[in-house]
């Protein structure tokens, strides 16, 4: 227990992204497994705490099964640990524990971890070439601002000509970067923590996610998975019995974006006074014509879950095409930014080389 940590009624948890992600689904999981066959709850929760290699999710575990040994429902057990069950897991635990089908709802919620984790890890995967390739080319271009351009600057001295001007610019820079690198790390720092501390603002993460959906190209895959989560998680809450206003307030969070999530959270208080769903996003910009239609559609015929789930299967389906067609396109265009940089520099570099040639012949 000693890497959790009581905070008032709550209780921190150390690494608690890593349990979050990887322990989470799998304990999920086999808790199901173990009601189904018809275990009892605190057995089962004995059997998983004993099994799990991860001390900081053993030591939640435990806190957990006290918890509940002592009398208090499993959802209010939860509760306390918000770093590693969200408000969405609890809600749902706790719809599923009041209406007797904790091992349906544990199921259920197993399987929406899952697809979320296959979800990110395309995504993740998606990003890291590009990532990867534009930190090389940016370590490159350093390395020859740095090292390589000097090398040439006491053979272009002896000239006695003027440089061209990309030349002269190149060695200005790299004369800047070698004799103050100091001020150019300390203002990278700065401004990247200036930047991170912003981003953490309201203000500053509403700011970043309407730039990651104005973005070219990326911009539309982030509206496309952001979309897939408010689907796949209203889906959820509204199939294991979660009110409709207590479920847009949870997926107004859950869906990764602050914008989109904004407008959710905005339409329920339209829905508290009567109106349906699809008649107070119709109109946002932000949601597709074709979610407000068939979530209209689901609300005439009683089906509003099953309607759901079937956009969140389409939207799915829509991002793993985006990523595919993205990861195709970024290549070429990556090799364009890696010519322009690369190239550039050796070219400014070489630039009085040519202009000696051209007036010696």
């Amino acid at each position: 227990m000693a890497a959790v940590k009581k905070k008032g009624g709550r209780r921190k948890v150390s690494g608690a992204r890593k349990v979050r992600l990887k322990e989470l689904p799998i304990y999920t999981r086999q808790l199901a497994a173990m009601l189904s066959s018809g275990m009892p709850l605190v057995q089962s929760i004995t059997a998983l705490e004993e099994q799990t290699e991860n001390k900081n999710f053993r030591g939640v575990l435990t806190g957990v099964r006290t918890d509940v040994e002592g009398g208090a429902m499993y959802s209010d057990s939860l509760g306390k640990y918000p770093q590693v069950f969200d408000e969405l897991y609890v809600n749902m635990m706790r719809a599923g524990e009041t209406g007797g089908m904790l091992a349906e709802t544990c199921d259920r919620v197993a399987v929406f971890l899952e697809e979320s984790n296959r979800l990110r890890s395309k995504v993740k995967s998606a990003m890291m070439y590009p990532t990867v390739v534009i930190c090389v080319a940016v370590i490159i271009s350093i390395g020859l601002i740095v090292f390589i351009v000097p090398t040439f600057a006491s053979m272009f001295a002896g000239f006695g000509a003027d440089l061209p001007g990309p030349t002269q610019l190149l060695l200005d820079i790299s004369n800047f970067i070698r004799s103050y690198w100091y001020i150019v790390v300390a203002t990278i720092a700065a401004a990247v923590y200036s930047l991170r501390r912003y981003v953490r603002t309201e203000k500053g993460g509403f700011a970043l996610d309407l730039f990651r959906l104005r973005f070219p190209l990326l911009g539309k895959l982030v509206r496309k998975i952001a979309i897939t989560r408010f689907a796949s998680t209203f889906a959820q809450l509204l199939s294991s019995g979660v009110p409709i206003i207590q479920a847009m307030s949870i997926v107004g969070v859950a869906t990764g974006n602050k914008v989109i999530g904004k407008a959710i959270l905005d339409a329920r208080a339209s829905v508290e006074q009567g109106n349906t769903v699809s008649a107070t996003l119709k109109g946002n910009k932000e949601f597709p014509s074709m979610l407000i239609h068939m979530l209209s559609a689901g609300e005439q015929t009683g089906k509003m879950e099953e309607m759901l789930s079937k956009l969140a299967q389409f939207y799915q389906e829509e991002v793993n095409t985006l990523l595919e067609g993205l990861t195709s396109m970024l290549e070429p265009l990556l090799m364009v930014v890696i010519g322009v940089m690369i190239g550039g520099i050796v070219l400014a570099m070489f630039m009085p080389i040519f202009k000696m040639t051209e007036v010696a012949i």
